[in-house]
């Protein structure tokens, strides 16, 4: 491969890498891409109520299990003088409470905070087929009869659970679904039913239970969906009407004949099931998930670091983003500096002091470091004694315009310690050099031109969006990266070259 494709493909492969691992974190984590975006939560509490009955008493609850939508996290369990054991596989999760004796009535209490999650996942494994129901008549003939008949009228599982729930909904054009139908009154027996239905085509069915999160309940209502399975994924019905999907904000709390709780030893006197709704920040949420979850890439994030090491990564990180101004200023614009990239730690200075504060104190400095530079001349000093000279009198003058400041009970001055010192000596050095060399004009140009740059390097760096994007999202400056690499064989005209010989380019008769 020639250089020049190399340089192509480097540049496009850091763009797309660091493009790629950003959608990722976006979509697939849930980072926000805007640092106010808040995101719903929800708090959920069980109480059960018992009262004593005979002997040991032993109190058995379902927990929600992962499931697509959501995420379970922060869980607590309240149950005071009760023994607390938690069994758990991949799909089915419950917590068993257990005590010797029970003089009184007890509340055992459960609560877990539950976070939106993107990431789709199957809430049961596949099951076999199952036998076809041996019913007694006239319920064999009727379940044989439907079963034809809606066999003939679909074209696939969907299509024949569909119109099974469909008669179920409409049962009373249906003498063959109102025989199954006589003692079905709630939404689970009518679940129940279509089952038994389905099971005579032998098509897989499973009870899905869970609850809506919509707003804050007191008492939220557990709902029973029917899922039937058409050979690769699991279907959702509403028994009731008989409508396809899962309903918004549907939390999959348990699947299959199990009640949510059994009691051994004592009498269930009430359950209660309360959701209370909360806006929390995104990231913060992103964060929780990321925690949970076992993806390495959000795992290795700026945002597990310590605080203290976060604010200092959040300034470095944004560097970059200075340095690829520098490189179109110098190599698009044609602006000259002291210094390649001392404009962009000059920078770093005035996102502490702000930007036309600190012009004044960064001219105040350099201006007075200039008059004793050209006194350091007359001394015919050595260039390393010199520059030594130098550092020392530019943190004199930091620390004396710091002093006055206070006194004077402007706080800005105060931040003039964050003035890369070392850097302000070399300017100082290099502009007094060009002052004898080529002149004071020359020098006064290049000191305007390194203002002008870290002004405007300032400008990029102070956004606060930006600020966020870095911490957030580092891999950004891999396509900060790409792009310097991409603009790095450039060597065209600038644009004030244009300015420059604008005189040859009119041509001899104008």
């Amino acid at each position: 491969m020639s250089k020049s494709r190399q340089w192509i493909v480097l540049a496009l492969s850091l763009i797309l890498l660091g493009g790629l691992v950003l959608a990722y974190k976006v979509v697939r984590l849930g980072f926000p891409m805007l640092p106010d975006q808040t995101s719903e939560q929800w708090t959920i509490q069980v109480r059960l109520e018992v009262h004593p009955d005979e002997g040991s008493v032993r109190a058995s609850l379902l927990l929600p299990t992962r499931s697509s939508g959501f995420r379970v996290s922060d869980e607590h369990y309240i149950s005071r003088g009760f023994g607390l054991t938690v069994e758990e596989d991949s799909l089915r999760r419950q917590a068993d409470w257990a005590i010797r004796r029970l003089d009184q009535a007890k509340a055992l209490y459960y609560r877990a905070t539950v976070i939106p999650d993107t990431r789709e996942r199957s809430f049961a494994a596949r099951p076999p087929f199952p036998p076809v129901p041996e019913l007694e008549e006239p319920w064999a003939s009727a379940l044989t009869d439907l079963v034809d008949e809606v066999r003939s009228e679909s074209a696939d599982i969907e299509s024949f659970a569909a119109a099974v729930l469909d008669r179920l909904t409409h049962a009373s054009t249906d003498e063959n679904v109102r025989l199954f139908l006589e003692d079905a009154d709630s939404a689970e027996e009518r679940a129940r039913v279509a089952q038994t239905l389905l099971a005579g085509a032998r098509i897989p069915t499973l009870l899905v239970h869970g609850i809506v999160l919509h707003g804050d309940e007191q008492r939220a209502p557990v709902r029973t969906l029917l899922g039937v399975h058409d050979g690769d994924d699991w279907l959702l019905f509403d028994p009731v009407s008989g409508r396809p999907g899962r309903p918004d904000g549907f939390l999959i709390w348990w699947r299959g004949e199990e009640q949510l709780v059994e009691l051994r030893g004592a009498i269930l006197h009430d359950l209660q099931i309360s959701v209370r709704r909360r806006l929390e920040s995104a990231l913060d949420l992103a964060t929780q998930r990321t925690e949970l979850s076992d993806s390495l890439v959000g795992r290795i994030s700026v945002l597990a670091l310590p605080i203290q090491t976060q604010t200092v990564y959040e300034v470095l990180l944004l560097v970059p983003f200075g340095i690829l101004v520098i490189v179109v200023l110098r190599n698009f614009i044609g602006l000259s500096s002291f210094g390649t990239f001392a404009p962009v730690l000059i920078a770093l200075a005035f996102r502490e002091t702000e930007l036309l504060k600190g012009i004044l104190l960064f001219i105040m400095i350099v201006s007075l470091g200039l008059v004793f530079r050209f006194y350091l001349e007359r001394l015919r000093l050595l260039l390393v004694p010199r520059l030594a000279a130098v550092v020392t009198i530019v943190v004199l003058l930091m620390t004396a315009i710091s002093m006055i400041s206070h006194e004077m009970g402007a706080e800005t001055g105060l931040s003039v310690s964050l003035f890369p010192m070392v850097i302000i000596s070399m300017v100082i050095e290099r502009m007094s050099v060009v002052w004898e060399e080529r002149g004071a004009a020359t020098a006064i140009k290049e000191g305007f031109g390194s203002l002008l740059m870290a002004a405007l390097a300032y400008l990029v760096m102070a956004q606060d969006i930006l600020a966020y994007w870095v911490t957030v999202f580092p891999e950004v400056n891999l396509v900060v990266l790409g792009v310097i690499v991409g603009l790095g064989r450039y060597t065209g005209f600038r644009l004030t070259e244009l300015f420059r010989f604008r005189r040859l380019a009119a041509g001899p008769g104008d």
